[in-house]
């Protein structure tokens, strides 16, 4: 019998899903409320349905004779996903009631601070308290922080909705902007950590956690005040050796008080030396735009995972026993550019960037006389994946991208916001 598999996700990043889900002889049917998503052109069938809409997508599954499901690289696609595996009888790696652990932020605090496991200060705050309460009652209520401080909504991802708090008189006003971002009676503040960031991606089998990689997460911050915004994420990190076991000993404990015994398994943390770690966020999915990585830099291929968990899960032990984080076969880097909310009228050094060598794939998300928009479809100006042999060429190679990189507006103004390596520990070697 034929498998039959529905991809929760058409936009780009599910293009490679489906058309190894074909290679592989699968039938594909792809499903989400975006009516152009490229995916749809390779898929067998597709579905315009809202993600969120759990009910008709699990009768539009029973209905199509769909035995599998798969997604990732989002909280929101994963949260439909398995709620929709559940009404649909379908397999999934988690239970709709593990959800509060992955998909609140302050539910994944409570659990690390039960376990012991270090993560930022944080309270979380009303909205009806932001609004109605006096200042006194609003200080009272993050008492014992120490500033800066960020305020995020509990329920939402991409950096949606968060905001830098320097001083107490700017709680207020920052933790109402983040309120208009969710629809949850409560937000988020905790603690500014200005150590490396990172970001790492495993996989769970047997209950055990196999780290698939773990990158430099790097941010720069565009204006003054502004919240840093993600601008390069390399691969391997240059601390890997300082962080890979602490980072997968937290990540082993916290599946062991949820339940998760298969699936996707993704940290941000923060670490700097003699501080340790400190985790950000838990997801049980892999990073969108960045799983290309693994297949780039340890010939790791992230939609061969996805789909061997639906059929042929045998295949996973093997895929691990050949991988070694600490042996890549290249360096790798994916590189965002972000902008204003201005019109596109030139975009010639960024196409002309995308002709590099160095260039695995660019990705220029807008056409010229579209306008810039805060969000939506298109998450960035453009991303490019590079490639190199070693990390100090990965470097020269980017210090290029981000010196010529321009897109301009009708009037001539520059779109996109200028990005920076940032300062690393000068003892880190980075000839390797």
């Amino acid at each position: 019998m034929k498998h039959k598999v529905l991809i929760l996700g058409t936009l780009g990043e599910f293009t490679e899903l489906v058309k190894k889900a074909k290679e592989k002889g699968y039938e594909t049917v792809v499903c989400d409320g975006y009516a152009d998503g490229i995916a749809r052109t390779y898929a067998d069938k597709a579905y315009t349905i809202p993600v969120t809409d759990v009910d008709a997508i699990a009768l539009m599954c029973r209905e199509e004779g769909v035995d599998g499901i798969i997604t990732s690289f989002s909280d929101l696609l994963l949260e439909c996903m398995v709620k929709i595996a559940d009404k649909a009888g379908l397999p999934c790696y988690l239970k709709p009631e593990q959800l509060f652990w992955y998909r609140d932020k302050s539910a994944c605090r409570d659990v690390l601070d039960k376990l012991g496991l270090p993560a930022p200060g944080f309270r979380k705050i009303s909205v009806e308290l932001l609004k109605q309460g006096s200042e006194e009652e609003i200080q009272q209520s993050i008492a014992n922080l120490q500033y800066p401080l960020i305020s995020k909504p509990l329920d939402k991802y991409g950096s949606r909705g968060i905001f830098i708090i320097h001083h107490s008189d700017e709680v207020r006003k920052k933790a109402l902007q983040t309120a208009e971002y969710t629809d949850c009676q409560e937000i988020l503040v905790e603690e500014y950590n200005d150590g490396y960031e990172f970001n790492m991606m495993t996989w769970v089998m047997d209950g055990k956690v196999n780290v698939i990689s773990i990158a430099d997460r790097e941010k720069t911050e565009m204006e003054e005040g502004m919240l840093p915004l993600s601008t390069r994420n390399v691969y391997p990190s240059r601390f890997l050796a300082e962080v890979e076991k602490s980072a997968t000993d937290i990540l082993q404990n916290y599946i062991r008080y949820t339940g998760q015994t298969e699936g996707a398994l993704s940290m941000q943390f923060f670490w700097k030396p003699g501080r340790g770690i400190q985790v950000c966020e838990i997801a049980g999915r892999f990073f969108g735009y960045e799983h290309e990585l693994t297949d780039m830099v340890y010939g790791f291929q992230t939609e061969e995972l996805l789909l061997d968990y639906l059929y042929e899960k045998d295949r996973i032990k093997e895929m691990f026993h050949r991988h070694d984080i600490h042996h890549p076969v290249k360096y790798g880097a994916v590189l965002y550019f972000q902008g204003r909310q201005l019109q596109i009228a030139d975009q010639t050094a960024a196409c002309e960037l995308a002709k590099e060598k160095c260039v695995v794939k660019p990705w220029i998300f807008y056409k010229e006389g579209e306008r810039v928009i805060e969000y939506g479809p298109n998450p960035y100006l453009a991303l490019y994946y590079i490639e190199t042999e070693n990390r100090r060429q990965l470097e020269l190679e980017t210090e290029k991208f981000f010196s010529e990189m321009s897109i301009r507006d009708p009037e001539g103004r520059e779109v996109a916001y200028r990005n920076k390596i940032p300062e690393y520990e000068k003892e880190k070697k980075t000839d390797d």
